[in-house]
C-alpha cells in the first residue's frame, strides 16, 4: 500500500488534456502524463484494502498496489520492473485501456477510486525518459522457429515473449507497418505512433522478424508457412463488422467506421489514399455509441465537419454506477470522452431504419425512437415508439456498431479450423490450441472483439502454452 491514511488526505487527480480549442486542430496526443509530484501522490491513495479486488479487475493481472507504493516509496524502476512483469506495454495499455481496475478498486465503493491508468502511464513513460527499457534478447536459441500471423497486441506480445524465450519468430502483418487496430484503428490522438514505434524496434532488437505487407492466405501461402515453422500463432483480430442492411444501405457515402479511421492514420504516417473519406464541411452521423463512434466523433470534427452526430439504439446510461452492475463489477453509466466534449449531439434509444439520397448519394437518415422491455422470459426486446418517427440531414454516415467476428475469407477459411457458433476461431483458454495440431490462436480472433488488455493476456498466454507444446514434443 501507499500511505495508509492517503485516501483521506489526498483527492483524486487527472491527467492534464489539453484544451479543445487547441486540439481539434491536430491529430496529437490528447492526454498527457501525471508529474513524478503528482504520481507520488495518487500512489499514496492505494489502500491497505486486504483483498486487492483491482487484481481481478485487471486482464493482465497487474500487480498493483505493489507498484502504487513503490512509486509512492520513489522507487520508480522497481515500480516499472513490476509493472513489465505482467504487461508487455503498459504505455500502450497507460493511454487506451478503459481501466476495469479502477472500477474493481475498495476506495471506489464511496469515493474516487485511485488513478491506477495515470499511474502506469507515468511509471513506464518515466522509463522510457531515463533510458530503463531495452531490449530483453534471449541469453540462448531454441532452434524452434514461430510464425506469428497478425500483428496486433496479441501478436505483438506472443512474438515478444516467443522471442525472450529463445525461439526464432516471423511475425507477418497484412498492413504496411506494424501494430494492426494500435496502428491503423486507434486514432493518433489517443496513441501517438511513436509509442508503438519504440516498442516494435525494441522486439526487433530482441530477435522478432518483421514481414509487413504479407496477407496469409492471399499473398503468402499458409501451407508453406506452416511446412516452414514449428508452430504457428493465429492473432488476426476480429475485423469484420457488423453492418446495417436497411433500405439505402449502397448509397455514396456510407462507410464503415474503421475504413474512416484506417485511412486517417495512414494520411498521418504520409502514406498515400487515393479516395480519403472526408469529413470536411459535412453533416456526419455516427451510428454506434461505443469507442469506435466516439473516435469517429474526435476525428470527424478534426477533419471539420459541419456537424456530428452519434446514434446509439440502447439507452442512455446513468451518470453514476447502475444498481444492475454493482462493486467490483465493471459499472453501466454515462460515459463522456475527450471526443464528446469537443462537439457531439448524442442520441439514445434511437433505431435506423432508412438512408435516402439524390443521385446516388446520401442526404438523409430515417430513424424512429426505441422503447426496451422484458419479455415473458427475461430477455430485453426493443419496441420503436409509436409517431416517433424523424429524419436526419446527413452527408457522411458511418457504422460503428461493433464486429461480429475474425474475417473468415482467405486465410480461414483455408485453414478450415474449428469456429465457434459466433464465427471464433476454437481454441481452448488453457492451451490456446486450434482443432489444427501446432497451429493456435489468440486475442479477438479467439474470444471475439474485446480489450486491448484482454489481448496482450491472451497473446502471453498463448506464447507460454506454445513453448510448452515445443518443449513436449
Amino acid at each position: 500500500m501507499g500511505k495508509p491514511t492517503g485516501f483521506m488526505e489526498f483527492a483524486r487527480a487527472e491527467t492534464p488534456d489539453r484544451p479543445i480549442a487547441e486540439r481539434i486542430k491536430d491529430f496529437r496526443e490528447v492526454t498527457g502524463t501525471l508529474s513524478e509530484a503528482q504520481a507520488v501522490q495518487q500512489g499514496a491513495r492505494c489502500m491497505d484494502c486486504g483483498i486487492p479486488f483491482c487484481h481481478n479487475g485487471c486482464p493482465v493481472h497487474n500487480v498493483i498496489p505493489e507498484w502504487n507504493d513503490l512509486v509512492y516509496n520513489g522507487r520508480w524502476q522497481e515500480a516499472l520492473q513490476s509493472l513489465h512483469a505482467t504487461n508487455n506495454f503498459p504505455d500502450i495499455t497507460g493511454r487506451i485501456c478503459p481501466a476495469p481496475c479502477e472500477s474493481s478498486c475498495v476506495l471506489g465503493i464511496n469515493a474516487d477510486p485511485v488513478a491506477i491508468k495515470y499511474i502506469e502511464r507515468a511509471i513506464v513513460d518515466s522509463g522510457w525518459s531515463a533510458g530503463w527499457i531495452v531490449p530483453q534478447p534471449p541469453r540462448r536459441k531454441s532452434g524452434h522457429k514461430i510464425a506469428v500471423i497478425g500483428s496486433g497486441p496479441a501478436g505483438l506480445a506472443a512474438a515478444q515473449q516467443l522471442a525472450r524465450m529463445g525461439h526464432e519468430v516471423d511475425l507477418y502483418e497484412k498492413e504496411n507497418r506494424v501494430g494492426g487496430l494500435l496502428r491503423y484503428g486507434i486514432p493518433d490522438f489517443k496513441l501517438d505512433k511513436e509509442v508503438l514505434d519504440r516498442r516494435v524496434d525494441q522486439m526487433v532488437a530482441e530477435g522478432v522478424v518483421v514481414h509487413t505487407n504479407v496477407a496469409v492466405g492471399v499473398t503468402a501461402d499458409i501451407q508453406k508457412i506452416k511446412e516452414s515453422h514449428q508452430a504457428v500463432l493465429l492473432a488476426l483480430g476480429a475485423e469484420q463488422p457488423r453492418d446495417l442492411t436497411i433500405p439505402g444501405r449502397e448509397l455514396e457515402g456510407v462507410h464503415f467506421a474503421l475504413d474512416f479511421l484506417r485511412q486517417q492514420n495512414h494520411l498521418i504516417a504520409g502514406d498515400p489514399v487515393p479516395t480519403p473519406i472526408s469529413a470536411k464541411g459535412k453533416r456526419v452521423v455516427v451510428i454506434g455509441g461505443g469507442d469506435t463512434g466516439s473516435d469517429c466523433v474526435g476525428t470527424a470534427n478534426r477533419q471539420g465537419s459541419l456537424s456530428v452526430t452519434q446514434l446509439e439504439v440502447l439507452p442512455q446510461p446513468p451518470e453514476t454506477r447502475a444498481a444492475a452492475t454493482p462493486w467490483p463489477y465493471w459499472p453501466n453509466k454515462l460515459r463522456i470522452s475527450t471526443s464528446h466534449e469537443e462537439g457531439c449531439d448524442r442520441r439514445w434509444s434511437v433505431n435506423t431504419v432508412e438512408f435516402t439520397g439524390a443521385d446516388g448519394k446520401v442526404t438523409n437518415l430515417t430513424a424512429v425512437e426505441v422503447e426496451w422491455q422484458r419479455d415473458p422470459h427475461g430477455q430485453w426486446q426493443m419496441r420503436p415508439k409509436d409517431g416517433s418517427e424523424f429524419r436526419l440531414g446527413a452527408d457522411l454516415i458511418l457504422l460503428a456498431m461493433g464486429f461480429v467476428h475474425p474475417i473468415h475469407a482467405g486465410l480461414l477459411d483455408q485453414l478450415a479450423t474449428a469456429r465457434d457458433s459466433r464465427g471464433n476461431v476454437v481454441a481452448s483458454a488453457e492451451n490456446y490450441q486450434t482443432s489444427i495440431p501446432g497451429v493456435f490462436a489468440a486475442g479477438d480472433v479467439r474470444r471475439g472483439a474485446s480489450l486491448v488488455v484482454w489481448a496482450i493476456w491472451e497473446g502471453r498466454q498463448a506464447a507460454a502454452a506454445i513453448d510448452r507444446w515445443l518443449a513436449s514434443r
